[in-house]
């Protein structure tokens, strides 16, 4: 890989479609609003590119309504609480995150995670998942502000005691880029979550990894 980053201090990951393959029970919570309203689910290969939009992106494509819609507010309720009761039934880390995760910690680098997933289910998931040992948790009502603003990423930097400009800030939405860049952090596209590899060289960021390995060569040749 020919690009050289600086390097950083701290690395900074999204969580859904980032370091966690969160779209099975994403997709399950919001299915279960459809069967329980005598309707067929709709096929995951639909809901799976929105998991990183969460309810606003599962219910639009299950239901066809947006945020401003009636009866979305009372389907978004219940959407949570049907993932609130089975969050990490078929969530995995994605192949590779566990090494990459190991081989930061080996380097010395801090490591956290920044999510617009509400803290009441990031600080439910951590743990399940392997993930309780974070050097911080930034979730979307942490701050006064969710991505693509940069507050909830310089929290992040602020809890580390590292400055924005030393740390790599990871996720596979374009408001994760939006959010690193604004924060003057140095941003890496996930090409293998949600957003798949070829809609993030419009992103702007500053490298794409298509997988958890390529971000690893990132960091050894920083």
């Amino acid at each position: 890989m020919s690009i050289r980053l600086p390097t950083p201090r701290a690395v900074l990951f999204d969580l859904d479609g980032t370091l966690a393959d969160t779209a099975p029970d994403l997709a399950a919570a919001v299915n279960k609003l459809r069967t329980d309203r005598g309707l067929a689910p709709a096929p995951y290969e639909q809901l799976r590119p929105l998991a990183s939009a969460g309810a606003r992106g599962l219910i639009g494509v299950a239901f066809g309504l947006t945020p401003t819609d009636e009866g979305y507010e009372a389907l978004r309720t219940e959407f949570l609480s049907n993932y609130a009761a089975s969050i990490a039934e078929g969530t995995t880390l994605f192949d590779g995150v566990d090494t990459l995760l190991k081989k930061i910690e080996s380097l010395r680098i801090q490591w956290g995670v920044v999510t617009n997933k509400p803290a009441r289910y990031t600080d439910a998931l951590l743990p399940l998942i392997g993930l309780q040992h974070a050097a911080c948790s930034i979730s979307g009502d942490t701050t006064a502000h969710a991505k693509p603003h940069p507050e909830p990423l310089l929290e992040a930097a602020r809890r580390l005691r590292v400055s924005p400009e030393a740390c790599w800030y990871v996720g596979d939405d374009l408001r994760d880029i939006q959010a690193g860049n604004a924060a003057g952090m140095v941003t890496i596209a996930a090409g293998w979550g949600y957003c798949g590899h070829s809609e993030p060289q419009h992103w702007q960021a500053d490298c794409i990894a298509n997988q958890p390995s390529a971000l690893l060569a990132l960091l050894t040749q920083a």
